[in-house]
C-alpha cells in the first residue's frame, strides 16, 4: 500500500490498534474517557475509523492508555482491508 492510498484505511488501522490496546488494558470506552480528555462516544467512533482525529486527541488517548503516541501508530499495514472493515 502506498502512502497516497485511501486515507480511511489508515483511520481503520489506527482505530483497530487503539481498540486492541484499550481492550488489552481491560478498559471500557467510559473508563478510557475518564483517564483522558476525550468523550467516550468519540473513542467508539475513532475505533471504527469514523473520525479523522487531531494530534491533541492522539496525545490525550496515549496519556489515558499510558502509551506514547508512537505506540498508537504501531500497526502493520496490509493490502487486504476486508478483514478490518467489518
Amino acid at each position: 500500500m502506498k502512502i497516497g492510498d485511501n486515507k480511511r484505511n489508515y483511520l481503520l488501522y489506527f482505530g483497530k490498534n487503539l481498540e486492541k490496546i484499550r481492550t488489552d488494558r481491560g478498559l471500557s470506552y467510559r473508563q478510557l474517557a475518564q483517564r483522558c480528555d476525550v468523550d467516550f462516544s468519540e473513542i467508539s467512533k475513532i475505533e471504527k475509523g469514523e473520525r479523522n482525529i487531531q494530534l491533541t486527541t492522539i496525545i490525550e488517548l496515549a496519556k489515558g492508555l499510558d502509551k506514547t503516541p508512537k505506540e498508537l501508530f504501531d500497526f502493520e499495514i496490509k493490502a487486504d482491508l476486508d478483514c478490518i472493515a467489518n
